[in-house]
Parts: structure tokens; sequence; C-alpha cells
């Protein structure tokens, strides 16, 4: 990206005023163009011509009064409009919403009108005295036009807090636009309790999408010219070598975000069009959720409870990734903690630090994997060991055998349900005895996002509906389920937050004959569900019934059962 003053020289300003502002800018600080302008040495049209082949946005010298929506600006507060110096123009396309700016730096702003209007931002740049101008047409020099408290304020505390956690970053020199920028994304995705943040360059502009509450939502969308440029400033961030474009990169940031401590695991991937970033977003001083906490129904947590209290045997967590294990996990370490036991765990990453554990990082560099690792842990004399994962049939043979010498062995694996665990043993190589003896218990489960309560309400459901999820109106209450409306609250989604669906199935006597005799997963699954066990689509419908879910969310997350 150019910088100002070299625009500014190509577009015919003496080379003695821009170093005369160059000067002014060492000793006070402040932007070049602003201090010309302030100099008088340029006008504001002409900044803004050179802001505009910056960032490679259109230029719009007037405002006409029918180019305004006054409908659109109507739902932006009065104040910060002029604060913040921008006007919402009509747009034929309805899928984006055009704005003018005087200053297309503003990347806070890019955000709000983004959050605001759930829709891209395409921007012109125009001189300050015309956006002044046509602000004070649209709202008055008293600013009367009003919006709901709830909006000014959330934005309020955005602002606010952006400058407070940025603040000793914000100078504005050099890359400063840039900085600012990447710091808002992650204190974006802080403050909607993203997961992810993907940077993905297209041909000719780079999306942003944010993964929350499991599903990617498109952000913003940027001019291509800040691509590189953003991506440069994560690289150096996350201490990646910044030339090489050419193959994937993977690295690390350790972050304060909101007064929050946060974790984000870097991974770089080149495209045909640039590198595309992928931000794993880790709070650490999230609170770990209690058992009591993840969603399980009574019988479930009773018998949970139950097996981790075991002093020997093997626990399985299944799902594929994202599916909240990890959580299971140190929800069950978390209810079994305390002095009188030793508890050991090997994980990759370690995502939470738990007070009274001994937490191993993977480092497969050094030669510490999770066998090796595994096998270390044994000499330490454990009570209860978590691995984070079986990812081969060494580690899983150590794991199996840890379990039958008297101890406690909680893991995960990628099955579908839970009697499929019990064949992908068999398929890393374990004999079906050593498994039916080890194993005690096999819990699948799945992340429904729960229905926003701010916008919950009633509805009747259709016989299509109904048939998604494999249910009838006689086994509906009153008739009535429930369903998210969208709100602020939400972001437009109905959804806020998201809990578990189960399926535990139990290993008893009869279960293990079966499981000597190699029969295959789906006539465990049968004889397990004759005994009384609740599939994971049985466990989502209570969900359904009881208003937490609803039916297309339920189905979003079961259709490959």
């Amino acid at each position: 990206m150019k910088r100002i003053g070299e625009i500014l020289l190509e577009l015919g300003v003496e080379k003695e005023k821009i170093d005369s502002a160059l000067e002014i800018q060492k000793e006070k600080g402040g932007r070049i163009g602003e201090i010309l302008l302030k100099m008088g040495a340029i006008t504001d049209e002409v900044l803004a011509n050179a802001l505009s082949i910056q960032f490679g946005i259109p230029l719009k010298k007037k405002v006409a009064p029918g180019e305004v929506s006054e409908s659109m600006a109507k739902e932006i507060p009065s104040h910060y409009a002029k604060e913040k110096q921008f006007v919402i123009l009509k747009e034929p396309n309805l899928n984006c919403v055009s704005v003018a700016v005087s200053d297309p730096r503003n990347f806070e702003l890019l955000f709000y009108l983004q959050r605001a209007f759930k829709k891209p931002v395409k921007l012109f740049c125009s001189p300050q005295s015309e956006i002044e101008r046509v602000i004070n047409e649209i709202y008055g020099t008293s600013g009367t036009i009003e919006v709901a408290k709830e909006v000014e304020k959330a934005e309020e505390i955005f602002a606010t807090e952006i400058e407070e956690t940025t603040k000793d970053i914000l100078e504005e020199k050099g890359e400063a636009p840039i900085i600012r920028f990447v710091n808002a994304l992650f204190f974006q995705a802080v403050k909607e309790r993203a997961s992810d943040i993907h940077i993905e360059p297209a041909e000719r502009e780079t999306v942003i999408r944010m993964r929350i509450d499991g599903v990617l939502h498109e952000i913003i969308r940027i001019n291509k010219t800040l691509h590189e440029p953003i991506v440069s400033r994560i690289k150096v961030m996350s201490r990646l070598d910044i030339a090489e474009k050419r193959i994937p990169q993977d690295g690390k940031i350790k972050l304060k975000v909101a007064g929050r401590d946060i974790d984000v695991r870097v991974s770089t991937l080149p495209t045909v069009f640039g590198e595309r970033v992928s931000l794993r977003i880790l709070d650490r001083t999230a609170t770990i959720l209690k058992l009591e906490e993840i969603g399980m129904e009574e019988d479930v947590l009773r018998k949970m409870k139950e097996l981790i209290r075991k002093t020997y045997g093997m626990i399985l967590i299944t799902g594929p990734t994202g599916s909240g294990k990890t959580t299971t996990l140190y929800a069950c370490l978390s209810e079994i903690n305390s002095p009188e036991i030793n508890i050991i765990t090997i994980e990759d990453p370690i995502e939470y630090q738990l007070k009274g554990i001994n937490q191993i990082q993977v480092n497969p560099k050094v030669g510490l994997t999770f066998a090796t690792g595994l096998r270390s842990i044994l000499r330490q004399d454990p009570d209860v060991v978590m691995v984070g994962e079986i990812r081969d049939s060494e580690t899983a043979s150590i794991a199996i055998h840890a379990a039958l010498t008297g101890h406690l062995v909680l893991s995960t694996l990628h099955t579908n349900d839970a009697p499929s665990a019990i064949a992908r043993l068999i398929d890393m190589g374990i004999e079906p005895y050593l498994i039916s003896s080890a194993v005690f218990a096999t819990l699948a489960q799945r992340l429904v996002r729960k229905i926003c309560r701010n916008c919950k309400t009633p509805y009747t459901p259709d016989q299509k509906e109904l048939e998604l999820v494999g249910l009838t109106p006689d086994k509906i209450p009153d008739g009535v389920l429930f369903k998210g409306q969208g709100c602020k609250e939400c972001f437009g989604t109905g959804f806020k937050g998201r809990t578990g669906i189960f399926e535990l199935f139990l290993i008893d006597d009869e279960i293990r004959e079966l499981i000597n005799s190699k029969v295959d997963s789906m006539k465990l699954k049968m004889v397990a569900i004759s005994k009384g066990m609740r599939t994971l689509r049985e466990d989502g419908l209570l969900k359904v019934l009881k208003g937490i879910t609803t039916i297309q969310e339920l189905a979003r997350v079961i259709q490959e059962e």
C-alpha cells in the first residue's frame, strides 16, 4: 500500500510542504494528510482523492440529496454519524450497504456498520466538508434522530474497549491503521464469542468470517489491497516468516483483549488468490463448565458421575471435531479433582489450565507424542490419566493396558456414534477381549445452538418440519414448539450459546460377550437401544420439546445419522 505522502506528491502537492508536514509529524504525531490540511497546503477534496487512491475505493466529490438513504440513516445514532463522519447512501443492490466516509481508515466503523445491517459494506470516499454538510441536512445541528438506547450503549462500550485494549499501538504512523484493524478484529471475535476467524482472499476482495456457536457468519468484505498488510501483521504477531508465502505455516499469539487472556492458533495456507489465514481463538479466562452445565439429562449425568469415580477402566468421549469433547473431559476432571488423587493429562493443545492437575503439551518436534508421553505418565504414579485424543494404535494399546492396570483413563475418538468407538479400537489393532475388559462406557456427543432467550417465541410446527427429525404431533405438548425470531442480542440468528446432546453406551456383561464375538457396531447399537440407551437424535428431541433448541438446528447437527 502506497503512503499517503507519495500519493499526494503524485497529485501535485509540493515536496517542500510534504517534508514540512513530516517534520511536524515527527515532533507532534498525527496524520500527514490532516497536517497538510491544517497548513492550508491541500483541500479536503484533494485529501479525499488521495485516500480513495490509497484504499482503492471510488471518490464521491458531491453527495446529491437523492443519493442519501434517510430510512437507513435513521437507524444510526446521530452522535455516532457526526463523530465518525459518514452517511448511508441508497444502494440498488439489496445485498450490500453503500457508505460515504471522509476517512476509510476507520475500521471500527466498518465493523459497526456490518454488525448493524448484517450486509457487506461498500465504501466511497468524500471530502470531510461534504460529509458534514450532508449530516447536518439529515440530522440537523442538534442531532434529533434517536435510536434504541441499547444500540447506542453497546456501540459506546465497543468503541471504549477498543481504545482501552489497543491504545498503545494506535499511533497514527506507518502500519498503525493495519495494526488497529487487526486488534479490532480480535476484539470483535472475543466480544461475539467466536471460536474461529477466517480471512479468505478472493480475486478482487477479501472476506472475513467468524464461527459463532459453531456456524460461520460473514463479518466484513474489505478491499484486496488490505489483504497482504493484514496477513503480514498477523505473521509478525505469531512470529511466522513474512517472506514465505508458498507453503503453509503455523504459529501462536498471546493477547490480552478487554482484560481477558486470549491464545490464538494461527494457520496460513497459500491459495490461488493469496494466503488464507485461519485463527482459532482460545479464551484462557473462560470458566470451566461443570458436568451439570453442559446439557446432560439427569439419568446420563448421574451415570457419568458414577463412572468417573471408578478407580480403573476407560471412558471414551466420541464425536467429530468441534463437538465439545474437550469441554466434557475437562468437566469430568473438575468433578473428580481433589488433593487425594493424582491426575495427569497429555493434550494437543492444552486449551485450558486446570488448577491442581498436571498437564503436558504434545511436542512431536522433540519426540513427545501421545504415545511417548503416556508411557512416561504411567511412571508418575497417576490415579487418573486423560489423553487428549487416541490417534494411533500405539497410543490405543498403551491406554488400554493402563486402564487394565489400576488407572482410570479418559480419552476421545472420532466416531459418529457411541458404539462405533468399539469398532474403531478394533481397527487400530486392539483385541476385542482387551476392549471388553477395559472400556466401561463410550459417550457420543454433538453441540446444538440454543434458542435466544431474548427473542424466543412459540409457534406451531407443520408436518414437513416434524418429519425432519421423525417427530409426530401427538408427542408435542399443546402442539407448540419454540424458535428465535432474531434480535440484537443474537445478531439476528435466533440462537445464542450452545448445549450438548449425548448418547451414553454402557458396556455390561451382555455387551461384553457381543464385543468378544466381534459383532458389528449396528448390532451393538440395537442391543444398547433395547436396554434403554437414548440416541443422539432422541436426546436432541428432548431438548426440542423443552424449548432449548429447534427442529431445524437438530436436523442440521444429526443429518449424518
